[in-house]
Formats: C-alpha cells, sequence, structure tokens
C-alpha cells in the first residue's frame, strides 16, 4: 500500500469523527474557523509541519509546543483532538485530516471548491461570471473559488473541480496543437 493511499485511509475516520465533535457540541461553525486557521499555520510554517511529523521528538514535547500554539485559540474539543492525535502516533497525518475534514465540511454545505489557476489576476467582473457559470455547471449554489496566479500560462486560465479539469490556457491550446501536429491531425 502507497504511503498516499495509508495517508487518505488513516485520515478519513479521522476527519469524520472531528466533524462529528463539531457536530454533536454544536460548534461546527467555530469548529470549521479553527481548523482553517491550524491549517493556515501548517501551511505557512514548514517548521512546524518538520516538527510534528518528526518521529524522533517526543509526544510530550509535541503535546506542550500545540498547547503552546493553540490553546485558548482554538476550541477546546479542537485542541483535545490534536493531543490525542499526537498520542495516537497520528500527528503527521495532521494535514491530510484537516484537508479531508474540509472537504466533508464542504460536502455537508453542498459547496464546490473551484481551484482556479489563471495567467493574470480576475476582475470581480470575470469571479462572478466565472461563479455564475460554474453554479449552471454543476448544480450547486455555492461555489467557492480559489484563485492562483501562474504567469507560465501565457493567458486564460485552468479550471478544476475535483478530478476535472478545464483547460482553457493559452499555454495548454499550444500543447494541444503540438500533440496534434505531432500526430500528423493537422
Amino acid at each position: 500500500m502507497s504511503s498516499k493511499t495509508l495517508m487518505k485511509k488513516v485520515s478519513l475516520p479521522y476527519a469524520e469523527a472531528l466533524l462529528e465533535l463539531g457536530e454533536n457540541s454544536n460548534t461546527l461553525d467555530k469548529m470549521t474557523e479553527d481548523v482553517n486557521m491550524i491549517k493556515q499555520v501548517s501551511d505557512e510554517s514548514n517548521s512546524f509541519s518538520a516538527f510534528i511529523s518528526n518521529p524522533l521528538i517526543s509526544q510530550n514535547s509535541k503535546k506542550e509546543i500545540i498547547k503552546q500554539l493553540f490553546s485558548g485559540q482554538v476550541n477546546d474539543n479542537l485542541l483535545t483532538f490534536l493531543l490525542i492525535l499526537v498520542e495516537r502516533k497520528r500527528i503527521a497525518y495532521l494535514d491530510s485530516i484537516l484537508e479531508k475534514y474540509l472537504d466533508l465540511i464542504c460536502a455537508l454545505e453542498s459547496l464546490v471548491v473551484a481551484n482556479i489557476t489563471s495567467a493574470s489576476s480576475l476582475s470581480d467582473n470575470q469571479q462572478e461570471a466565472l461563479t455564475k457559470k460554474l453554479k449552471s455547471m454543476t448544480g450547486n449554489e455555492q461555489v467557492k473559488l480559489e484563485i492562483v496566479i501562474d504567469s507560465n500560462l501565457i493567458g486564460g486560465f485552468i479550471v478544476q473541480i475535483g478530478s476535472k479539469v478545464i483547460d482553457t490556457s493559452l499555454r495548454g491550446q499550444l500543447r494541444e496543437i503540438g500533440y496534434f501536429l505531432q500526430v500528423g491531425k493537422i
């Protein structure tokens, strides 16, 4: 079993447990806000991720750092959940667990997250038009755009919703033309 498969297999039950914990304590909105904050800390701090993933660092040290960072900052249930992950030696899967949790929240709220990679920043009107189009394509009333700028696209944008990809970029079109030239279809 590959490490990615193992990570997904381990992460889902923990994400589901965290979601259930938020639902049962009527703190789902706060829990989601706190999960986003922890995810941001983890994404922006390579040293935090490396620290909690390092098997040579003691559980007590990891617990102390987590308490120092998040005590009073996040819901007590979430803090306890993080400490349990340390005890069960699952804290290395934290990013994957938080991702799965956010995916579950999106599914619960019928929210579609569209990852947009654009050659340049999109105006408010363009974002609104794209959101409207994606709502009609997906049949969902809630669409969240996560936009990343990549000047290597030359022009246009790429939309990714789950495993579906729509490439309208100039780079993608040039690659497609190159492919057809190569196989002799043009």
